[in-house]
């Protein structure tokens, strides 16, 4: 049972920090990486569950874009 706890522990960390940055990306980042998205508010909460799932691909292309703007 040990194990088991530690793994649920685990996939609540991640999905916590997927919200985090899904909720941070939501609020800054998606205008920037995807200027078209800029008044499209109403497709936003359907990117939530995606975005906590593969957080660490959105944060690794969000910041190599805002790099090569600053380029």
């Amino acid at each position: 049972m040990e194990t088991a706890t530690v793994l649920v522990e685990i996939a609540t960390g991640y999905l916590i920090v997927g919200a985090v940055v899904g909720a941070a990306f939501l609020a800054i980042g998606i205008d920037r990486v995807e200027p078209s998205a800029e008044v499209a508010y109403a497709f936003r909460p359907l990117l939530v569950p995606g975005l906590c799932l593969i957080w660490p691909l959105v944060l690794w292309r969000w910041l190599a874009l805002e790099r090569q703007k600053r380029a």
